[in-house]
């Protein structure tokens, strides 16, 4: 060997343990209490980002193998939130209400904030006009969007969603299987005793092999759900506003999972048992502590945790996605099933098992909570208060691996001279 190799050799054996360990890792969220349903994960855990990837979750990962680390200590870490009904579809156009209309709000001011980071549209866009609202919304929201195609054409605008004429099932179909952020069929407001809407709505959830969303509409003489579960929609299908007024404030009835004397209706449960699904859908008017709470009493929680967030619920009673999962946790759930309710859940419901979980190799959405214990006061619709002594708060939102929304600074960089 030339005194050259050995020289080289020599330098390489004194150098070499002098340079700093490889940074295996993109980013790590360091002594966060790890929260993830589907890998039935509940305790103190690291979380390790590469590449916008979830790279690895451990007990102990050295923050030598990072280059930035976060510090989340006395925090929750749970998969990135999926709000199930928000409506997105915004625009200045006044009759169009949320497609395309002033009602709607764009999703990044209000979803990130919130622990937020996939948002379904509850039916804003029908066939004619999900194209406008994909190039408006969809494609430049740093948050996830899908959605819901209203089974009206022409989406839902003020008094729209009564046209017959313009639910056509082939049409809804045809739209939904051409665009990946579809991912199921809306029907919603109509009003009157007439099943043909929803037989139309239940058509295209069969012809695009996805499912259906319902929002009651009303009618004088209530529609009898029990025909609607069993006879027209499948397991599977979503009946959001579970937990609604059954006197609409426009008029009409429709009908509660309580009756008059808050005893629960037994084909509630026996259709969720059978696989249907109840969805919160909070909003500006369907939410009651009269209804909400003997239903849970009885055994009807929500499968699904959601806000349908526009212009008129959020600074009213609903507010957003964290108040609505704290509202729940006050009613008798545990922190455990909001998790799953408001991430791996959904995830199901929508057939989007990639989402909601926190798996290695899913992409890196994750929302950093802090449950602050305290006096609190919770709202439903009708402005009926109840106290709390446990609050939900977001803290840090990862999109994709990349920090989208920090209340504390936790992931920046300290300042001073």
């Amino acid at each position: 060997m030339s005194i050259r190799c050995l020289l080289a050799t020599w330098l390489a054996f004194i150098v070499l343990p002098l340079l700093p360990a490889a940074q295996t890792y993109d980013l790590l969220l360091k002594g966060g209490h790890v929260i993830d349903p589907k890998n039935r994960i509940d305790e103190r855990m690291d979380l390790a980002i590469k590449n916008g990837r979830i790279a690895r979750i451990a007990g102990a990962i050295p923050e030598s193998e990072a280059r930035q680390v976060v510090a989340v200590d006395g925090c929750l870490v749970v998969p990135g939130l999926i709000d199930l009904h928000g409506h997105h579809f915004y625009g200045t156009v006044p009759h169009r209400l949320v497609s395309n209309g002033p009602y709607a709000l764009p999703p990044d001011g209000f979803t990130l904030r919130a622990g937020v980071t996939t948002v379904v549209d509850a039916g804003g866009a029908g066939w004619s006009n999900f194209a406008l609202f994909k190039r408006q919304v969809i494609e430049p929201s740093e948050t996830r969007v899908l959605a819901f195609l209203n089974i009206v054409g022409d989406g839902m605008t003020r008094g729209g969603e009564q046209n017959i004429d313009d639910m056509d099932p082939e049409a809804t179909a045809r739209a939904a299987r051409a665009n990946p952020e579809i991912v199921g069929v809306k029907i919603a407001h109509f009003r009157g005793y007439n099943w043909e809407p929803h037989r139309r709505a239940a058509a295209a959830g069969v012809l695009a092999d996805m499912p259906v969303m319902i929002d009651l509409g009303y009618s004088d003489v209530p529609l009898p759900l029990e025909v609607l579960f069993f006879n027209i929609y499948r397991p599977g299908d979503i009946l959001t506003h579970m937990y609604g007024n059954p006197r609409v404030i426009t008029g009409g009835f429709k009908e509660a999972p309580v009756d008059e004397k808050g005893v629960l209706r037994p084909h509630w449960l026996r259709a969720q048992r059978a696989g249907f699904v109840f969805d919160v859908g909070h909003g500006r008017g369907s939410f009651l502590y009269a209804i909400a709470a003997p239903a849970i009493a009885q055994g009807l929680r929500p499968d699904t945790i959601s806000t349908d967030l526009h212009a008129g619920s959020m600074n009213h009673a609903m507010k957003d996605m964290l108040n609505v999962m704290s509202k729940m946790m006050q009613l008798g759930m545990s922190l455990a099933e909001v998790v799953e309710a408001s991430t791996w859940k959904p995830a199901r419901v929508i057939h989007r098992e990639e989402l909601g979980h926190l798996s290695v190799g899913a992409e890196a959405d994750v929302a950093v909570l802090r449950l602050r214990l305290g006096e609190f006061g919770f709202m439903d619709v009708d402005e009926r208060t109840v106290p709390g002594d446990r609050r939900l708060e977001g803290e840090l939102t990862l999109r994709a691996g990349k920090v989208a929304y920090d209340m504390n600074g936790r992931a920046g960089r300290p300042w001073g001279p």
